[in-house]
């Protein structure tokens, strides 16, 4: 069930990623943010998009390739830091930083960051057992 969570995660971060690359503008309405038909000297939205948008193809791919592995080092460590994710983005909606809208990104990270750590716990492997650690190398 943890590798469901994260291939899930992992598709719609690749689709929303490509999403963003196709359809700049519509992903900047999506989440909130003003579309303005020209933008002035200075003004990289769309190149910080794109850029934000690789990296979610380029993650989208990560979590697909780590739920087709069962590689349940990687669900745990995803835990933590996708909640991590929802508090910054959450604070950025709260302090006005970022349109209401925005939320649902925050929203959406910790919604499954609980999920994934909630079916983790159910396997019986939100706690790295000693026999998946490393031998210590010389």
């Amino acid at each position: 069930m943890s590798g469901w969570t994260i291939a899930v995660f992992g598709f719609l971060a690749f689709a929303l990623g490509l999403f963003g690359l196709i359809r700049p503008d519509d992903l900047l309405g999506l989440l909130g943010f003003q579309v303005v038909e020209v933008r002035g000297p200075g003004d990289y939205t769309k190149v910080y998009l794109a850029a934000s948008s690789m990296a979610a193809v380029n993650m989208g791919v990560y979590y697909l390739l780590a739920a087709a592995s069962d590689w349940t080092p990687f669900f745990r460590w995803t835990v933590p830091f996708r909640l991590l994710t929802c508090a910054v983005f959450t604070t950025l909606v709260v302090t006005g930083a970022a349109p209401a809208e925005f939320v649902g990104v925050g929203l959406w990270e910790g919604l499954g960051a609980l999920v994934t750590g909630l079916a983790l716990w159910r396997e019986g492997k939100l706690v790295q057992r000693s026999s998946e650690r490393r031998p210590a190398t010389r």
